[in-house]
């Protein structure tokens, strides 16, 4: 089960941090990742986070703002936002996975969690 929190209001150019809790003990053996869905559009993916922490990746649309991290030790994924935009508006979702080949960051994901809403304005 995937519980995610932080999300909130923000205005443009502010941080937020969202968080991912995870239970039960296969933690660090699951390639986490978060995913993003703003009103009217599919979902996207954003960012991912190998099980040891030691590889990540990030889409585009993120990359330099957002940094995925992890704490194998809590169970807990993280997903610190930095220089918010009105476009990173959206509900995010932390998922996760078992790596079974292909490339580990795309999924397909085997666990998604409820989703948090970030909002950002103007």
């Amino acid at each position: 089960q995937l519980q995610a929190s932080g999300g909130g209001l923000a205005q443009a150019g502010d941080s937020l941090r969202l968080s991912c809790a995870a239970s039960g003990s296969t933690f660090s053996g699951l390639v986490m990742g978060w995913f993003r869905q703003a009103p009217g559009k599919e979902r996207e993916f954003a960012a991912a986070i190998w099980r040891s922490g030691g590889s990540t990746s990030y889409a585009d649309s993120v990359k330099g703002r957002f940094t995925i991290s992890r704490d194998n030790a809590k169970n807990t994924v993280y997903l610190q936002m930095n220089s918010l935009k009105p476009e990173d508006t959206a509900v995010y979702y932390c998922a996760a996975r078992y790596y079974n080949g292909g490339s580990w960051y795309t999924g397909p994901y085997d666990y998604w969690g409820q989703g948090t809403q970030v909002t950002v304005s103007s």
